[in-house]
C-alpha cells in the first residue's frame, strides 16, 4: 500500500494480513452498478481550478497551477555577505542570540530551533532557509561577535542553560540544535551534558578532526604575518574593487545573463562576484588574531566531542558534504553513526564546504525526507506531516514526465447515477474516503493518479505505505533518498491505528490489500489480486462514514514484460542472496506462515520495456457507509462489503481490458501522430464510453 507520485526501484508496498484468499461469491450478489452508456463526445479533461467545499461555496484549487510554480524565494550568497556586515561591525560584545524578522510566522505549537554557527560565528548560516524553516519552528541563532574570546566550554554552557529554560517552558516540546562545523561540535557537547532533554541534533559537516595537513600550515603561516595585514588590504582593495566587480558583473549581465548559463557554473560565477565584491566584509570577519583564535577552539572541540560522544543519547541527522576533507573523513561519520543510537546520515554528495549556502540544499526539503520534523515526542505521520509547496510538487511531477507522456493516462470515474465519465468528477471531494484498488508492478500507477488527482481535484491521497520507506538501514541494498517521494507525498506507514488517524481526519486515503504479494507479482499474474481473506478497514472506515471508492488500473502489460520473477531469481545464487538480504530487511519474514501471502518476497523483477502503451484508470461508484457503523459492527456484515469492494476493482479491472481494445490511440505511434497534428497539449481521444 503505497502512495507516491513517482516509480520506486523497490516497489516495496504493504500489506494486511496473511491468509488464504476469499472463495470468490457470486456476481450476481457482488455485481458492479450497472454502467450508463454516455453517447456524447469524450469531454475534454481539463484542470478543475474551482470546486466547492463542503459549504458549498467555490474556492480556488491551489495545485491547478502547479506547472507555472517558481523556485521558493530565497536568499542569496550575496545576502548573507551583505547581512553579516552589520554583525561585523556592531562593536562587539558577549555571544547572543536573535531571531530572524523573517522566521516570525511560525505555526502554533513550533518547536524550538537554536543555530549554532560555523566558523564565521555571525549565525547567519541559515540564512538562505529562514522563510521555509520559520514557517515550521522558532529559529534562535547563535552570534559570536568577532573580537568575543569566549572558551569553548563556557560557549557549551551558554547553549545548555538556553535550552534548560526552554525546555522547562515547553517539557513536552523537542528543542533541535542545529550545528555547522564548530557548531555541531556544541551541539553534541550539549546533548552529552543533557541526555534526559528531548534534544533532535542536525549536524552540518560536522568537525569530526582537523585535517593537519591543511591547519598546521595554515596556522603557521597566519601567526608569523604582521597584525597589520588585514588593514592594509582592506585600505588597498576594499571599497574600491567591490565597486569594480560589480561595474564588471553588471557589464557582463549586459552582455549574457547569468542565469543563462545555468546549472553549476552559473552558480560558481554568481557566488564567486558575490565573494568579491563583499572582499572587505571577509577582511573583518577573519582578522588574524580571530582566525588563530578559531582554529585552536576548532582542536579543542574536536578533541571534546571524541571523549563525549558516547553519551549522547539525542536523535540526530548527519549531513556529511561530498567535497569536504578538511573538517571530517567518511570513516569517523561511519563512526559516529554507529556510536549514536538513533542516527541517521545523509550524505550531500556534491556540496562542499559550506552546504547551507548552496543553491541545491533545501535543508526544510530534508527535514521532510527524513521524517526529521515532529512536535512532541515521537513524530507522528499525520499530524506532524508537512505538505509539499508547489514547487517541490512541480519537481516531482518533471521528474516523471516522460513517463506521463509516454503512457497518456485516461481516467474514468462514476458519478452518482450511475453514469461513467471521462474526468474525476464522481470522486468525493469531502473525506473520509477510502481508495481501494489493484496495485500494478513497482507501483506504476501511483505517479499519474496522485500528481492528476491533486491538480484537476485537489484531492491529496495519503497512502498506506511499506514501513521500510520509513526506516534508516544502514548498509541497506536501496538508496534511502529512493524514498523520499513517497515521504513529501504523505505516505503513512501501514498500521491500523494510522488508518484510524487518517479516516478520523477526513483524509482521502490509498490502501492496497494485496501489497507486496500484489506489487511484486509474478509472470503470468498481471490484475490478478492478492487481498487477504478478510480485513478490518471496512470496519474502521464504517466508524468515519467513510465512503470506499474501488478502481482498477490496466496498462503494465503494455510497458514491459517480466522476465525474471522471484521464483527465477531463487534459482540464481546471487539474486537468492540479494532478495532474502532485501526481503530481511523489509521485515517481512514470517516465521511459520507457509501461506503464499505470508511468503512476501521483496525483491527487484527483471524486466523488459516494451514500447510503451496507454495506462487506464476507473474509479467506480462509491460505496457509502455513513450511518452504517452499528450494522457493520457485525463481521459477517463488514465481510460483504469487503468481498463487495474486491468484486468492484476486478470487474473495473475487466471493464477496462475490454474497452481498450477499441481504443485507436493505445499504441504509442497514433498517439504521436495526433499530438503532432493538434498539438503537444491537446487532450488525445479515448474509445467511446
Amino acid at each position: 500500500m503505497v502512495v507516491t507520485i513517482l516509480r520506486s526501484l523497490s516497489g516495496l508496498c504493504a500489506v494486511t494480513s496473511s491468509s488464504s484468499l476469499q472463495r470468490r461469491t457470486s456476481n450476481s450478489k457482488h455485481r458492479l452498478t450497472e454502467i450508463k452508456k454516455v453517447t456524447s463526445m469524450n469531454p475534454k479533461r481539463g484542470v478543475r481550478r474551482r470546486q466547492k467545499n463542503k459549504n458549498g461555496n467555490m474556492v480556488e484549487n491551489p495545485y491547478s497551477k502547479v506547472e507555472a510554480a517558481r523556485p521558493d524565494i530565497r536568499k542569496s550568497l550575496s545576502d548573507f555577505l551583505e547581512e553579516a556586515r552589520d554583525f561585523v561591525e556592531d562593536g562587539g560584545g558577549p555571544p547572543r542570540w536573535f531571531s530572524p524578522l523573517e522566521c516570525s510566522a511560525q505555526a502554533q505549537g513550533s518547536p524550538l530551533l537554536l543555530y549554532l554557527p560555523g566558523i564565521d560565528g555571525t549565525g547567519l548560516g541559515l540564512i538562505r532557509h529562514h522563510k521555509k524553516l520559520g514557517a515550521i519552528f522558532d529559529i534562535w541563532c547563535l552570534h559570536i561577535p568577532v573580537r568575543d574570546r569566549t572558551p569553548l566550554k563556557d560557549l557549551v554552557k551558554l547553549i545548555e542553560k538556553t535550552v534548560k529554560l526552554e525546555h522547562s517552558r515547553f517539557p513536552n516540546r523537542p528543542i533541535y540544535l542545529v550545528g555547522e562545523s564548530i557548531g555541531a561540535c556544541l551541539a553534541l557537547d550539549v546533548a552529552a551534558r543533557n541526555p534526559n532533554i528531548d534534544l533532535a541534533l542536525i549536524l552540518v559537516n560536522p568537525a569530526t578532526h582537523v585535517n593537519n595537513l591543511m591547519s598546521r600550515p595554515l596556522s603557521g603561516m597566519m601567526s608569523v604575518l604582521p597584525d597589520e595585514i588585514p588593514t592594509l588590504l582592506e585600505d588597498s582593495f576594499g571599497l574600491k574593487q567591490g565597486d569594480l566587480l560589480k561595474g564588471m558583473l553588471d557589464a557582463l549581465s549586459n552582455e549574457f545573463s547569468v542565469h543563462r548559463m545555468g546549472g553549476f557554473g552559473g552558480e560558481i560565477l554568481r557566488d564567486l562576484f558575490a565573494v568579491s565584491a563583499n572582499f572587505p566584509t571577509l577582511i573583518r570577519m577573519f582578522p588574524k588574531d580571530t582566525l588563530l583564535w578559531k582554529f585552536e577552539m576548532l582542536r579543542s572541540a574536536v578533541a571534546s566531542v571524541n571523549s563525549h560522544i558516547y553519551s549522547v543519547r539525542a536523535q540526530t541527522l548527519i549531513l556529511p558534504s561530498g567535497h569536504d576533507q578538511w573538517l571530517h573523513n567518511d570513516k569517523d561519520i561511519d563512526r559516529y553513526s554507529r556510536t549514536l543510537p538513533k542516527c541517521i546520515v545523509r550524505k550531500l554528495d556534491d556540496s562542499g564546504q559550506f552546504p547551507l549556502l548552496e543553491d541545491s540544499i533545501d535543508l526544510a526539503s530534508i527535514i521532510k525526507f527524513t521524517c526529521f520534523y515532529r512536535r512532541g515526542k515521537s513524530h507522528d505521520f499525520i499530524s506532524d506531516y508537512i505538505m509539499p509547496t508547489l514547487f517541490e510538487l512541480k519537481q516531482q511531477l518533471d521528474e516523471h514526465r516522460l513517463l506521463m507522456d509516454a503512457i497518456s493516462p485516461v481516467m474514468l470515474s462514476t458519478l452518482e447515477d450511475g453514469t461513467v465519465v471521462r474526468s474525476l468528477e464522481g470522486l468525493p471531494s469531502e473525506g473520509p474516503v477510502v481508495y481501494v484498488g489493484y496495485h500494478m508492478i513497482l507501483g506504476f500507477e501511483l505517479a499519474p493518479m496522485v500528481g492528476i488527482l491533486m491538480k484537476e481535484r485537489n484531492i491529496h491521497m495519503r497512502g498506506l505505505t511499506h514501513p521500510m520507506v520509513f526506516m534508516y538501514i544502514r548498509d541497506s541494498l536501496v538508496d534511502p533518498k529512493t524514498f523520499d517521494k513517497y515521504k513529501l507525498m504523505g505516505g503513512v506507514p501501514v498500521s491500523n491505528m494510522n488508518f484510524y488517524k487518517l479516516c478520523r481526519e477526513k483524509s482521502h486515503v490509498l490502501l492496497y490489500p494485496g501489497g507486496v504479494r500484489e506489487a511484486l507479482h509474478r509472470k503470468g499474474e498481471e490484475y490478478k489480486l492478492f487481498w487477504p481473506e478478510q480485513s478490518e478497514f471496512v470496519r474502521v472506515a464504517s466508524k468515519f462514514g467513510a465512503k470506499i471508492v474501488p478502481f482498477g488500473v490496466v496498462g503494465e502489460d503494455d510497458i514491459f514484460n517480466i522476465v525474471l520473477d522471484s521464483n527465477d531469481q531463487r534459482n540464481i545464487p546471487i539474486l537468492k542472496d540479494l532478495m532474502e538480504k532485501a526481503t530481511k530487511d523489509a521485515g517481512n519474514l514470517r516465521e511459520g506462515d507457509e501461506s503464499e501471502l505470508g511468503n512476501q518476497d521483496c525483491y527487484i523483477p527483471g524486466l523488459v520495456p516494451k514500447i510503451p502503451g496507454r495506462f487506464y484508470y476507473y474509479f467506480g461508484k462509491p460505496i457509502d457507509l455513513a450511518g452504517k457503523e452499528k450494522e457493520l459492527k457485525d463481521k459477517e456484515k463488514a465481510q460483504e462489503v469487503y468481498l463487495q469492494a474486491k468484486s468492484e476493482v476486478e470487474q473495473c479491472i475487466a471493464y477496462l481490458k475490454m474497452k481498450r481494445e477499441s481504443d485507436p490511440y493505445r499504441h504509442l505511434l497514433p498517439r504521436m501522430l495526433y499530438q503532432a497534428s493538434h498539438g503537444l497539449s491537446s487532450e488525445i481521444p479515448t474509445f467511446d464510453l
